[in-house]
């Protein structure tokens, strides 16, 4: 039996020890619970000891949680709601994100981290003694955790990318191989004049043959003038190039929308409610939205993975803003309760989408104001959950959540109910970055 309160908790597990007045209660797997509540072990299996009225111990080292006495699963399921209800749930909203946190006059206290509530513990219940002795392990900041894991993900595309260099340099070095035995035998020099002729330059392959049986440090290695290194160069030139007009052209294109939304009186930070309203570039009606929205739900029911979502997008007609808008309705279009869970399901396709750029999050962001926005969207009481979800998966940065807020009051806009829903959010986001600076 599990708590019936929206919370993933392990299946419960307890094994009973010894016999007669010495038998205890075994909770195997109580750090996989606590872990899942984000608790310390110690607490819940403390919580057990004072609510059934026997000793409890939980081992740091080992992570064994006992109670003395037999006693029901069913019981003790009963018993970590109340736990979860006390300790982990917000007062408030009823979110599980929370943190104990310990005040000046050792009084406990619940802060969300979804709407911002503070919630006062009842400080009569037995636990609160223990948690005042034995108080939580200071969290980390938020910037810490997140530069630990661009730190990871910096470091996993370093490795792919040594690994692609790697087989690139085993096929450059077969075909140097291959070319060497049909070509011709070169003339090796270990010293180069300023002025040297052509005839006197080498290969890179008998440059390193010289290397390996004179161990000389004179010797020189010369560039490659085969027939096939050069065609080689060329194409690689080329490729470059064209990866320079890509980049150009894409470029362009952005600074064409740009100019066309300022003449057109759009805001510069996020979009305000009525933007769908205004006037779009050649390819921006309404019909071409729908068209959009259309195509990619087509995808999506093909089965298109996330990894794939964003060479799909990059092929339809339309400018990067329509487009992002079209696949966020696409995504969640008719979704009335539950918006915020509905978006945690559905994160990968907006992770790909962004791929870490910080232009493409302030178009997500908008296309999240813009679908929120809508006179008969419930989605708008969920936008700090929405936001936070987002930004414990990594989707959204903190940078950019902070000056698309910013930038949406500063556009005449400031009314709106969208930014008096996200502010406990982005608060939270102030608080604690203002925090971690401290530690």
């Amino acid at each position: 039996m599990m708590p019936s309160i929206g919370i993933k908790c392990p299946r419960w597990s307890p094994k009973l020890r010894g016999r007669g007045n010495g038998i205890k209660t075994n909770i195997v797997n109580m750090v996989d619970i606590a872990k899942a509540l984000a608790r310390p072990a110690s607490y819940t299996t403390k919580y057990f000891g004072c609510e059934l009225g026997a000793q409890s111990k939980f081992d740091e080292k080992t992570g064994t949680s006992l109670v003395n006495g037999s006693h029901e699963t069913v019981k003790l399921a009963g018993l970590l709601e109340n736990f979860i209800k006390k300790y982990v749930q917000c007062y408030g909203c009823g979110n599980p994100e929370t943190e104990i946190i310990i005040t000046k006059n050792q009084m406990l206290q619940l802060k969300c981290a979804a709407c911002g509530f503070v919630s006062d513990v009842d400080m009569r219940d037995k636990l609160t003694s223990f948690i005042l002795k034995n108080p939580p392990e200071s969290k980390k900041g938020s910037r810490e955790k997140k530069a630990l894991r661009r730190a990871e993900k910096e470091r996993l595309k370093e490795g792919e990318a040594a690994d692609e260099e790697l087989k690139k340099l085993k096929k450059e070095g077969k075909k140097k191989g291959s070319s060497s035995k049909d070509a011709p035998p070169k003339v090796s020099s270990t010293k180069k004049k300023a002025h040297g002729s052509d005839e006197e330059r080498i290969s890179p392959a008998h440059s390193q043959e010289d290397v390996d049986d004179n161990d000389d440090d004179d010797v020189q290695w010369q560039t490659d003038t085969s027939l096939e290194a050069a065609r080689q160069r060329i194409q690689e030139q080329l490729s470059a190039a064209t990866a320079d007009m890509v980049m150009l052209s894409t470029d362009e294109t952005e600074k064409k929308a740009k100019a066309s939304s300022q003449e057109n009186g759009s805001p510069k930070g996020g979009a305000s409610p009525a933007r769908e309203e205004k006037p779009k570039p050649a390819n921006g009606s309404s019909s071409s939205r729908e068209t959009l929205v259309i195509e990619i739900k087509e995808n999506l029911k093909k089965g298109v993975p996330a990894s794939q979502l964003k060479s799909k997008l990059s092929s339809l007609t339309g400018t990067a803003q329509e487009k992002i808008d079209a696949l966020f309705e696409a995504l969640f279009e008719g979704v009335a309760k539950g918006f915020a869970k509905e978006v945690d399901k559905k994160k990968n396709y907006l992770a790909s989408a962004v791929a870490e750029d910080e232009k493409s999050q302030l178009l997500l962001l908008r296309a999240i104001e813009s679908f929120c926005s809508r006179p008969s969207s419930s989605a708008l009481k969920e936008v700090a959950l929405v936001l936070k979800a987002l930004y414990d998966a990594d989707v959204l940065e903190e940078e950019c959540i902070v000056h698309w807020y910013h930038e949406g009051l500063a556009s005449g806009n400031k009314d709106s109910q969208i930014w008096n829903n996200a502010e406990p959010f982005i608060k939270w986001l102030q608080s604690a970055e203002s925090e971690s600076e401290e530690e």
